[in-house]
Formats: structure tokens, sequence, C-alpha cells
């Protein structure tokens, strides 16, 4: 289960975090206070290529020296944060990786294809920043993100839900002379390493070590804590799955309200709860009578099979496991009511 996309912000999603703080700074930085610097941060592939400045590569393709770049790659990593919750930071960070060196060997070749075919340098003048494994982001966005109409305008053009993220990536696109160049090599970049070709997700990605010593190293550092303004729901790709699930949400709510209800109810006239009448399809248990006034044996059908994974789940919540046990049976091992019906109870 995801959360939502709206309000939790960054939560669970730490590598989204550092990208969105480490550069923003040192790019402000840069611009405001060391002027002098930015000469190091120049995506200048003429240097790399005759001079062996190596180092270009990297110092060149992580930091914006445009303030509007800065701006709107921000904005894109922030919106397309929900990949790192779909697919976990270390699955997220391999794509970034692999988009990120895949497009530096796309840059090289298409600088020499314009420098061939129509006589234009551009090795020089390329943009500086961490912009071609954002470009490459568009890939997933546009083959796993729903299309979903929210406005019609005229004839066959309609606003949607992903409207106004394709309008901010064309603002970047057309932010400098070149930065199409870059633009293209990460999306190609990130359509090979989307669709898996030639392996390359296998040798461009993340190691396990590395994985671990970053989420005990830098995890605590950037991430964000649980939303406590909002319960926990689902998260859907758009904003209408998100309202679907927020209906849900309400629906489960009043159950849980209404069983309150009865309870306190039950409890004030010295009686027991009817589970079978209440949650007729969440708990298999026949109660019997009460007789002069105390409660008798109850008889029970065996105990429900409950999954030991969604219990470890519960028991991460805080919950103990003799209560994650009986929510679960009380729900029919289903795992969002068992922890509403917790959480509320």
């Amino acid at each position: 289960m995801f959360t939502s996309t709206g309000s939790s912000g960054l939560y669970k999603a730490p590598v989204s975090k550092g990208l969105l703080l480490v550069p923003s700074a040192l790019s402000l930085l840069l611009a405001l206070l060391l002027p002098h610097c930015q000469r190091f941060f120049v995506y200048d592939l003429q240097a790399v290529k005759d001079d062996f400045q190596i180092w270009r590569l990297i110092c060149g393709r992580i930091i914006c020296l445009d303030l509007k770049d800065t701006f709107c790659s921000s904005l894109l990593i922030y919106n397309f944060r929900i990949f790192e919750r779909r697919y976990g930071s270390r699955k997220f960070a391999s794509f970034l990786l692999g988009s990120w060196v895949l497009s530096a060997v796309g840059d090289f070749i298409l600088v020499e294809a314009v420098r061939y075919s129509f006589g234009i340098t551009a090795a020089r003048n390329l943009p500086s920043g961490f912009l071609a494994p954002v470009f490459a982001l568009f890939v997933p966005f546009y083959c796993s993100i729903p299309r979903v109409q929210v406005a019609h305008i005229l004839g066959p053009l309609s606003i949607t839900n992903k409207t106004l993220i394709y309008i901010l990536g064309l603002q970047l696109f057309t932010s400098g002379s070149y930065i199409w160049i870059v633009a293209i090599s990460g999306l190609i970049s990130g359509l090979c390493y989307n669709s898996k070709m030639l392996q390359v997700h296998e040798v461009l990605c993340v190691p396990s070590w590395m994985a671990k010593f970053c989420s005990w190293t830098l995890e605590p550092i950037f991430s964000s804590s649980e939303p406590t303004s909002e319960a926990r729901i689902g998260m859907g790709a758009t904003v209408d799955i998100q309202r679907q699930q927020r209906m849900e949400l309400l629906d489960r709510q009043l159950m849980l309200s209404q069983f309150a209800q009865v309870r306190r109810q039950r409890q004030q006239q010295g009686g027991m709860i009817n589970w079978n009448r209440l949650f007729p399809p969440l708990r298999q248990r026949r109660n019997v009578n009460y007789q002069d006034g105390r409660q008798s044996e109850q008889q029970a059908s065996p105990p429900l099979e409950v999954s030991e994974e969604q219990v470890a789940r519960l028991m991460e919540m805080g919950f103990s496991r003799g209560d994650a046990l009986e929510a679960l049976r009380a729900s029919n091992n289903d795992l969002n009511v068992a922890t509403n019906f917790l959480l509320q109870h």
C-alpha cells in the first residue's frame, strides 16, 4: 500500500528529498555566494574530450547553474517521488543512476552527430545539472500512470491529470538553446532502462551493500516522518483513484463508528455484541446468550488461519501480537479493516 501523493509530502521518499535539498542548496550557494566557483561545475564535453577533464562528467551533471532549471527540475522530482514509493528507494535510485550514466554516453553521441551533420559545436554549451534523469522519469510516467480527463476544452483538446507535468517538462525543455540534447539523451536512456534493454538494469544498479549503507547513514537524515493529520490510506496514481480510496476509507470509518455505538449500547445493557449481525462477512463466530446476567462460554468455530506477514506488519505499527491476531481474524485477514479497527479501539 502506498501513501497519498497530496498531503503526505516526502514521506517514504528519502532519495527524492535528498535530490531536492542538496543540489538545490548548492545551486543557490553557487549563484548567490560563490559565483567564482561556478566554472568548476560547467558541463563542458569539449574539455572532457580534449583535456581529459573526466571530473566534469560528475560535477557538471549534478548541480544546475541556472536557477530556472533548478526550480523546474525540483518541481518535477517532487512530482515523480511517486515512483520511489511505488518501487522502493533502491530501485528508484538504480533507475536514476542508470539513466544518468547512459545519458552521458548519449550526450557524446548527439553532440558529435550535430557537429558532423550541421557543423554546430554544442559541446561547450550544454546545460549543467541533474537534468537527464529527470527527463528519463517521463518514460515511466507516460507508461505507468493512467491518463484521466479532467476538463474538456475544444475539439480533441482536453486537460488531464498529467497535463501540468508535461507543461512543466516542456518549460524545462525550452529553457536553453541546447538543453534538447540532454532531454533527448535522457528520454532514450529512460526508455532503455525502463524496457530492460540489453539487461542494463542489472548492470547499472545500486549494489545491495551500498543500499544498506545509505539506509543506515543517510536515510535518518533525509527521511520524513509519517503525517499524523490524516489517516493511512492507499495511494492511487490519479486524483480520481485517490478520491475513490478516500470514500472507501470513510465507509470503513462509518462502519467502525457504528460498531462502537453498538458496543456502548450492549455494555450499558449488560449484553454482548452480535458480531454476526454487525460484521456478517468479517467474523465467523457464534455467540451464546447470557444467563443470569453473566457471560457464558463463547463457542467459536476453529480459528481462522492468519497471515504471519500481516501480523508482522501490524506489530511493526506497535500493536501486540494477540491484538493483531484477533483483529485479523475478526476482519477475515483484511489488513486495512484490521488496522482501522485497532487504531480506533
